[in-house]
């Protein structure tokens, strides 16, 4: 069976395929569409059998006291966690914050859309993913709700039946990581001179701090870390710069990915900012099909300072690996600065993987205030 691809000029194409759902539909034909999932408990949401694909999820959830009364729960996206496993294995492929999972950490939803995900509309209250995520032989989705109140949640997961899956796919992969906070030597430092600054003493300091070398990589922020075949197709990551009450941004840490054992950066970048198609630190929320800054809480005064998040996703210019991948970005030049990073990385790859860092303790995934 060959799954084929989803461009416009390709859907005249006639396929070998099936289309199933599951969703979370009054099972009795009323309208009470969705799926209590207790405090506490998990949930599997889709276990099926057989070679398929799953080419679209959609769902919404509210935290509630009983029944469909909302209740005060805070945080519930970073809460709950979805779980996926391809062809048997225990070791899920797909583990992360829901939130996170669909494209905004930080515990809240936004209004973006790009290619792979949606969040929309009403301040982000559908959530859509649009990866393809093939399978040979089964495929489970769970939920898992680390919430002291049960959730409502709603969901459809559109996927395909064939007799045969098509060789040669990778297995579809998400992985969430938080450093809070990053390691730093100069937080309290300038990040760089003012615009026009006439300051000798600040301008000289800076271009001194701009000489320190990171050539290795070591002490960067990892986003992925994997073994086996595959391409890495993307990330969002969230900073919550919090350290300094002024002069605290995320710019100029360069995205350095270390492919197939290579000891010195396989592709060294510029700046985060350059890494995720921006430049000098935006404050603009955009959002586009590759890239977007879809989260800024700065004001004129601290720009940067707060949550912010961003997306860059390698869909026409996937990252190959053919025995391993190291995906790492500056925290600050050099790792000069000390900030809440958390990230979630998207790949396809060969099985089996190696097995993901434990989830944090629900404590641990919560935003800061």
């Amino acid at each position: 069976m060959t799954m084929g691809y989803s461009s416009m000029a390709d859907l005249a194409r006639l396929r070998d395929a099936r289309r199933r759902r599951v969703s979370s539909y009054d099972r009795t034909g009323g309208n009470y569409d969705w799926t209590i999932i207790p405090g506490g408990e998990t949930s599997v949401i889709m276990d099926v059998k057989g070679a398929g694909s799953i080419r679209h999820i959609w769902c919404t959830l509210f935290a509630a006291e009983e029944g469909i009364t909302p209740s005060d729960e805070q945080h519930v996206l970073r809460k709950l966690i979805i779980r996926m496993y391809w062809d048997g294995e225990t070791e899920p492929s797909v583990e992360a914050p829901i939130g996170d999972f669909f494209g905004i950490g930080h515990g809240v939803t936004r209004n973006f859309w790009s290619l792979p995900f949606v969040m929309a509309p009403d301040e982000g209250r559908g959530f859509n993913c649009f990866f393809a995520m093939p399978y040979g032989d089964s495929a489970r989705v769970e939920i898992v709700n680390d919430c002291d109140s049960q959730v409502n949640f709603y969901y459809y997961i559109d996927y395909e039946e064939y007799d045969q899956l098509e060789q040669g796919l990778g297995r579809f992969h998400a992985q969430w990581r938080r450093e809070n906070a990053t390691d730093s030597w100069g937080a309290e430092l300038p990040l760089d001179a003012p615009l026009g600054s006439t300051h000798e003493g600040h301008i000289k300091l800076t271009q001194e701090l701009w000489k320190v070398p990171n050539l290795d990589g070591k002490g960067n922020y990892v986003i992925l870390e994997a073994k086996g075949r595959g391409h890495y197709v993307g990330c969002n990551l969230n900073i919550d710069c919090f350290a300094q009450e002024k002069n605290n941004w995320y710019g100029e840490g360069d995205d350095m990915i270390f492919i197939d054992g290579d000891p010195l950066p396989t592709l060294y970048g510029t700046g985060t900012e350059d890494y995720f198609n921006t430049a000098f630190c935006p404050r603009t929320e955009f959002s586009t099909p590759y890239f977007g800054i879809h989260m800024n809480s700065g004001d004129e005064e601290n720009p940067w300072r707060g949550k912010n998040s961003m997306y860059r996703f390698h869909i026409e210019d996937p990252i190959h690996f053919r025995e391993s991948i190291r995906v790492t970005i500056e925290h600050g030049h050099a790792n000069k600065l000390g900030n809440d990073y958390s990230s979630t990385a998207y790949w396809y790859q060969t099985e089996p993987h190696e097995p993901f860092p434990k989830m944090l303790p629900v404590e641990q995934r919560l935003p800061r205030p």
